[in-house]
C-alpha cells in the first residue's frame, strides 16, 4: 500500500475535484516505474495543477485500493491512518470522535475537523449533540479516494473547519468496470454484499452506481442482529468542451449499534493502573445491549405514550441529491456544487451512570432489606437470592436508556466559485473568489429512561427490579424512572432550530521562481432561529409529571418520576454572528527535491446547538448574552520541510495552536456517577508531525507520527484544571504500514498506536498506551477473482480510549470504552 503525501498551495478547495483525482490516483495496474516515481503535480483544490513541492500546506490521500487492503469497517478505521489525526474509534461503525494536531477533543464528534462527501460537508457541524458526521457516511465500493487537508489553511477552504477537511470522493465511471464482493466474519457474525459498476453510455456521458447490504450481530455480542441495512449511490456525468455537469444521489438506511462505556476493573495506582475484564463481561467483545433489555415504553417528544426498541441502535436514513459542474468562461474556470440531504432517523444507546455491588445498589434504591428480582430474560420474576454471586461478578448497573429522535437533520449546501490564472512573464498569479451557503436543520427529541440492569456479556444482560423490604416496588419492569430522574429531571429536550451559514471567500497566490506566496480570507456570517424546550430553561418549566404508563390506574414510584417536555413554554432561539478566517503562507523551493514552508492562520467554528441550553443564550429573548459566545476561534502557525527523491518522500511539520472552546462534556462526580457539564475554555498545543513513504521493488512502507504537547490555559467554570493536559491527549500517536505486493498477492501489516494519556482533565488516572497490530492479505487467482483476509487487533489488545472516572474509586470499578477485540474477515471479489 502506498499512501501519497502531498503539499499544495493556499487556494480554497475546488472542493476536492473528483475528476482531478481520477486522473492522478495510482492503481494496482500502474507500472512499477510509475509507482516508484512520486507524482509531480496535484490539481485537487487549486485552480491549476502545481508541483507539490511548490506549495505551503499539508495534504494526504488514500486511494480505494489502500482502503480496501486495510479492510476498514468504518470511517474511523480509515481516518486513523491519516497522519496528525487522532481518532477515538471505540463507538463502533458510527459516532466516533476525531481531532487533529492537538486541537481539543472535549466532547464527541469532530468539532474542528470537517467530513465531506464529494466536496460538500456531510453535516455543517460535525459535533451536533450526540450526533457525529460519521453517522451518515459508509465505506463501500463507491469510494474512489479519501483526501485530507490538515492545518489552519482549511479555515478558508470551508466553513466550520479550522483544523482540517477530510473528503470522501466517489467514483464517477471514468474507468469502465465493476465488482461484486461477498464478505463474512470468520470469528463473528457479519454477512455483507458489495457491488459497483460504472462506464460510458456515450463518448460524452458516463455513470457509476454501487452500494452494499449487510446483516449480523457484529464484532461484539449483543444477542440480536445489530448490523442491518445498507446504501446505494449513483451519479451520471455529461462532459462537454471545457467542463462537465454531474448529477448524483444517495440513499442510506443502515442500522448499527453504539458501543458506549462499560465496566472494567482497575487496580494499582492512578499513576500506574492495571485494567482487566470482569467475570462474564469483557468490554472488548461484550456490550451492555441485549434482547432482554430492548423493548420499553415512554413518553415521546410530544408527551404521548410510545414504544421503542433499543435494538434499532444508530439508525440513520439519508436521501440526498446533488449537482456538480465545472466549465470555462474565457480565461475563468467556474465550479458549482449543490446538495440537498433529507436526513432523519433514531439513536438508542445504553449509558451506565453507576456500576456497583448489587447489594449496595439495592439498599441505595430500596432501603435496608431491599430485594432484587429479574424483570426480563429467561429468569423473569425470579428473586435473586444471593446478590453477591450475581453473574459471577455481583454487580448491577444504573443506566440511562438514551433515545434520540432525529425528526430532521436536513441540510442544504451550495458552493460557487470562479478562478483565473494570469501569466505575468516571470511568475503566475492565481485568483479565486466564491460564495458558500448552507442551512442545517436540527429537529430532535432527547428522551431518557433510568433503568437497573445486571452486568452480563454474551448478549444476555437483563433488567432488574428493586422492591423495598415491605414489598413496595421501586422499579417497574426494570425502569426506575421514565426520565433521567435518577440523576436529575433535566435532559428531556426538544430542539426545533435552523442554522444558516453564508461565507464569501477569496484567495491570491503568486508563484515566481523558487518562491510561492499565498493568502486567503473567508467571511463567515451565520444565524440560528427556532425554539427549544426543556425544564432546564427555568421560569417555572417542569420536567416531571406523574403519568400512568402501564394504564393500571395506579401511579407507581417509577411512574411518579415520569419526565415530560414543557411544550407550552418554549424558549426562542434568535441570534446572529460573524467572524473572519484568514491564512497566509510562503513556500521556498531550495532545490529540486527539497522545499520549506511556513504559514499562519486564524479560523473559527460556530458553536451551533452546543450553547443552546447554556448561559450563552438568553432563554427569554433567544439572543446571545455575549456575541463572541456563538463561535470559537482557532489560531495556528506551522512550518515544515518537504523532501522527495525517486521512491522516497519525507515531510516534517511543526505546529502551534491556540483554541477557544465552548462545549458540553461528560464528567465524573466525586460519588462515581456522571453528569454533563458546560465548559468554556482555552487550550494551547504545539508539536511535530512526521510522515513518509518508501518503496523498493515489491516492498513499500508508509508511516506517520505526531508528537503533541497540549495544555488547558484557561477555564471559566473550573480553574482547577488550568495548566493540566487535556483528557485523552497522548504525547505521541503513530501509524506504520509495511507491505509486499506482487502481481498475484499482497501481504502486509498495519500498526496503529498511542502513548499513555489522562482519563480526565484532573490529570489523575492514566490511560495506558497501546499498539494495535492489524494484518491483511490478498490473493489474486486471476485478473477477475481475488480472495482477501483481514485481521484487526490480531493480539486482542485491551485498548482503552476513555475512562469516565478521573481517579480510581474505592470499588476499583470504572466505566470505559475500548477498541474492538480481535476480528477476522474473509472476502471474495469478482471483477468485471
Amino acid at each position: 500500500m502506498k499512501t501519497t503525501y502531498l503539499l499544495l498551495a493556499a487556494a480554497p478547495l475546488a472542493l476536492f475535484a473528483s475528476d482531478a483525482f481520477a486522473q492522478a490516483a495510482p492503481t494496482t495496474a500502474d507500472s512499477a516505474e510509475e509507482q516508484e516515481a512520486p507524482r509531480e503535480v496535484f490539481s485537487t483544490g487549486v485552480a491549476k495543477g502545481r508541483d507539490v513541492l511548490d506549495a505551503a500546506i499539508s495534504t494526504s490521500a488514500l486511494s480505494a485500493e489502500e482502503v480496501e487492503e486495510l479492510g476498514a469497517n468504518s470511517v474511523a478505521e480509515i481516518v486513523r491512518n491519516i497522519p496528525g489525526v487522532r481518532v477515538e474509534a471505540s463507538g463502533g461503525v458510527a459516532n466516533n470522535s476525531y481531532t487533529i494536531r492537538g486541537l481539543p477533543l472535549a466532547s464527541t464528534g469532530s468539532k474542528y475537523l470537517q467530513f465531506q462527501e464529494d466536496g460538500l460537508p456531510v453535516l455543517e457541524f460535525g459535533d451536533l449533540s450526540f450526533l457525529g458526521a460519521d453517522v451518515f457516511i459508509r465505506n463501500d465500493l463507491n469510494l474512489a479516494a479519501v483526501e485530507a487537508i490538515r492545518g489552519g489553511s482549511s479555515s478558508t477552504f470551508a466553513s466550520n473547519s479550522p483544523g482540517g477537511v477530510i473528503n470522501f470522493i466517489s467514483k464517477t465511471g471514468d474507468v469502465e468496470g465493476g465488482a461484486i464482493q461477498a464478505s463474512v466474519g470468520v470469528d463473528h457474525e457479519n454477512y455483507r454484499l458489495d457491488f459497483d459498476y460504472g462506464g460510458r453510455i456515450s463518448p460524452t456521458l458516463r455513470f457509476h452506481v454501487g452500494g452494499f447490504y449487510r446483516e449480523g450481530e457484529g464484532p461484539r455480542a449483543t444477542g440480536f442482529t445489530a448490523l442491518q441495512g445498507g446504501q446505494i449511490k449513483a451519479n451520471v456525468t455529461k462532459e462537454f468542451a471545457g467542463g462537465y455537469v454531474r448529477l448524483h444521489a444517495k440513499y442510506l438506511d443502515d442500522r448499527v449499534p453504539t458501543y458506549l462505556q462499560a465496566p472494567v476493573r482497575v487496580t494499582g495506582t492512578n499513576e500506574n493502573p492495571s485494567y482487566e475484564a470482569l467475570p462474564n463481561f469483557d468490554l472488548r467483545s461484550d456490550t451492555l445491549l441485549s434482547p432482554n433489555a430492548a423493548n420499553f415504553v415512554s413518553l415521546d417528544g410530544d408527551n404521548n405514550l410510545a414504544r421503542y426498541d433499543m435494538r434499532n441502535g444508530v439508525h440513520p436514513v439519508v436521501k440526498s441529491i446533488g449537482l456538480e459542474s465545472k466549465f470555462d468562461i474565457g480565461e475563468w474556470t467556474v465550479t458549482e456544487r449543490f446538495r440537498y440531504a433529507d436526513i432523519s432517523g433514531e439513536l438508542f444507546q445504553n449509558f451506565p451512570l453507576t456500576i456497583a455491588p448489587a447489594a449496595l445498589l439495592a439498599r441505595s434504591l430500596g432501603g435496608p432489606g431491599a430485594q432484587l428480582s429479574y424483570a426480563t430474560g429467561p429468569n423473569a420474576g425470579q428473586a435473586i437470592a444471593d446478590p453477591t454471586a450475581l453473574n459471577g461478578n455481583g454487580l448491577l448497573a444504573i443506566s440511562l436508556f438514551e433515545n434520540f429522535r432525529l425528526h430532521s437533520v436536513d441540510n442544504m449546501t451550495n458552493d460557487l466559485r470562479a478562478s483565473r490564472v494570469w501569466d505575468l512573464g516571470r511568475g503566475k498569479l492565481t485568483f479565486t473568489a466564491g460564495f458558500y451557503k448552507s442551512r442545517q436543520e436540527v429537529q430532535t427529541d432527547w428522551l431518557f429512561n433510568s433503568v437497573i440492569t445486571d452486568v452480563r456479556g454474551g448478549g444476555e444482560l437483563a433488567l432488574i427490579d428493586v422492591t423495598t423490604a415491605t414489598g413496595i416496588p421501586q422499579t417497574q419492569e426494570g425502569v426506575f424512572a421514565y426520565s433521567a430522574a435518577i440523576v436529575t429531571d433535566a435532559y428531556r429536550r426538544k430542539y426545533d432550530v435552523a442554522f444558516n451559514t453564508n461565507a464569501p471567500y477569496g484567495s491570491l497566490n503568486y508563484h515566481i521562481g523558487k518562491v510561492a506566496i499565498g493568502a486567503s480570507v473567508r467571511f463567515n456570517s451565520g444565524s440560528a432561529e427556532g425554539s427549544v424546550f426543556g425544564s432546564e430553561l427555568g421560569n417555572g418549566r417542569s420536567g416531571i409529571k406523574p403519568t400512568d404508563i402501564n394504564g393500571d390506574g395506579v401511579i407507581s414510584p417509577a411512574e411518579s418520576r415520569t419526565g415530560v417536555v414543557p411544550l407550552t413554554t418554549p424558549a426562542p432561539v434568535d441570534f446572529d454572528y460573524d467572524y473572519i478566517s484568514y491564512s497566509g503562507g510562503i513556500n521556498y523551493r531550495i532545490s529540486e527535491p527539497l522545499a520549506v514552508f511556513a504559514r499562519y492562520s486564524r479560523g473559527g467554528r460556530a458553536a451551533a446547538d452546543r450553547i443552546l441550553f447554556s448561559p450563552a443564550v438568553d432563554p427569554v429573548s433567544g439572543g446571545l448574552t455575549d456575541p463572541s459566545d456563538a463561535f470559537d476561534i482557532v489560531k495556528q502557525a506551522e512550518g515544515g520541510v518537504k523532501y522527495r527523491q525517486a521512491n522516497l518522500t519525507l515531510n516534517l511539520t511543526g505546529f502551534w495552536a491556540k483554541t477557544d472552546e465552548r462545549n458540553l462534556q461528560i464528567n465524573s462526580r466525586p460519588d462515581g456517577t456522571t453528569q454533563v457539564e458546560q465548559i468554556f475554555r482555552t487550550y494551547r498545543a504545539y508539536g511535530v508531525e512526521a510522515e513518509g513513504a518508501y518503496q523498493r521493488g515489491v516492498f513499500s512502507v508508509t508511516a506517520g507520527a505526531t508528537y503533541t504537547n497540549a495544555t488547558i490555559v484557561d477555564d471559566v467554570f473550573n480553574p482547577a484544571v488550568i495548566g493540566n493536559t487535556p483528557r485523552h491527549q497522548p504525547d505521541l500517536i503513530f501509524q506504520v504500514t509495511p507491505q509486499v505486493e506482487t502481481e498475484r498477492f499482497t501481504i502486509g501489516a498495519n500498526f496503529v498506536g498511542t502513548t499513555e494519556s489522562f482519563a480526565q482533565d484532573s490529570n489523575q488516572l492514566r490511560l495506558p498506551g497501546y499498539t494495535l497490530v492489524n494484518g491483511f492479505a490478498q490473493l489474486r487467482l486471476n485478473d477477475k477473482v481475488q480472495l482477501a483476509l483481514v485481521g484487526n487487533n490480531l493480539f486482542d489488545k485491551l485498548a482503552l480510549t476513555d475512562v469516565t472516572q478521573g481517579a480510581i474509586p474505592a470499588s476499583g470499578l470504572v466505566t470505559a470504552r475500548a477498541l474492538n477485540g480481535r476480528t477476522v474477515t474473509a472476502s471474495v471479489r469478482l471483477s468485471f
